[in-house]
């Protein structure tokens, strides 16, 4: 009887403690809901996905060079010029173009007389010259037979330095796209399979990062954190790599 004296005396009071024990249950509600969301939200998992396929070069360098060393600069000039038309004609036999051919300019210096003392005396002993001549080409397998038969002008007396060949693949640029969403497609399996273990599932992706690349020659396990690019080899193999945070979700 007090209590309902009570209340029939401050109907607006505990209408508004109801209100206000309400609005909290609700807000706890809330609240727990938000926490929830947040947590879930925060959960990702980071995984490297990376992909690698084999490629064979499809364009070719070639360098030789040939140099000359006599007592006077013409004499130098002379032998040196002597020697690059030697090599031009020879490759001239091997039916390589005109315009596949690049000249550089001379290189000249002169060796000094020194005195035991290691003094120069202002003596010219020799004049040495040097010149090379670049190739380049798509025809791979023909050029790489041509560097290793070059050689055979050394017997003629000529001055001759073959370089290592340099490979290349000039279709890298399209390549590098495909294997980035196969490493990607690579890093969402393996989230997938991580993910399925714990009860839970892979959402979206929240960040994506691309690794360098490591262009290397066959089944080579050499990485580099710059990448590398090997020019020695023809055939090579590119790996790709890519690092993916996914967000996680409950089942």
């Amino acid at each position: 009887m007090k209590t309902s004296s009570v209340i029939d005396r401050f109907p607006q009071l505990f209408a508004g403690l109801a209100a206000l024990s309400l609005s909290l249950v609700v807000s706890s509600v809330i609240f727990a809901k938000a926490i929830r969301e947040f947590k879930q939200a925060n959960d990702v998992l980071a995984i490297t996905g990376s992909a690698k396929r084999p490629i064979r070069s499809d364009y070719i360098i070639l360098r030789f060079s040939v140099s000359s060393q006599e007592p006077t600069a013409k004499a130098a000039y002379q032998n040196l010029k002597r020697q690059r038309e030697r090599v031009e004609a020879y490759l001239k036999e091997q039916q390589v173009p005109d315009d596949a051919i690049t000249l550089s300019a001379i290189n000249n210096y002169s060796i000094p007389e020194i005195t035991v003392n290691g003094r120069e005396t202002g003596r010219i002993l020799a004049y040495r010259l040097s010149q090379s001549l670049e190739i380049r080409s798509d025809e791979v397998e023909r050029y790489t037979e041509i560097s290793q038969q070059a050689n055979e002008l050394i017997d003629e007396g000529i001055n001759l330095v073959s370089e290592r060949p340099q490979y290349l693949y000039t279709k890298l640029s399209q390549l590098r796209v495909e294997m980035v969403a196969e490493a990607t497609k690579d890093a969402k399996a393996r989230a997938e399979a991580i993910a399925s273990s714990t009860g839970n599932k892979v959402g979206a992706v929240r960040s994506a990062k691309t690794g360098v690349f490591q262009i290397t020659s066959r089944n080579s396990t050499d990485v580099s954190d710059y990448g590398i690019y090997d020019t020695s080899s023809i055939e090579k193999d590119i790996t790709a790599v890519v690092s993916v945070q996914f967000g996680m979700e409950n089942e």
